[in-house]
């Protein structure tokens, strides 16, 4: 899976593939989150604060 860089004081890049949405963290490695819709990786690479939007709408909802 490629991975996109982002800017966030948290989040390093960000990566999806069929569901599969990657999250790697500075300094704590890749989690990887599998049944997440497109359309909600969309609005992550549009959100003004990668880490609020992870924990609020990724972060324990999915496996």
């Amino acid at each position: 899976m490629s991975m996109i860089a982002v800017s966030s004081s948290a989040i390093s890049a960000i990566g999806y593939e069929a569901g599969t949405f990657a999250v790697r963290f500075h300094g704590s490695g890749t989690y990887h989150h599998h049944g997440v819709p497109y359309e909600l990786f969309e609005r992550f690479l549009r959100s003004g604060s990668k880490g609020s939007f992870y924990n609020y709408h990724i972060r324990g909802r999915y496996r």
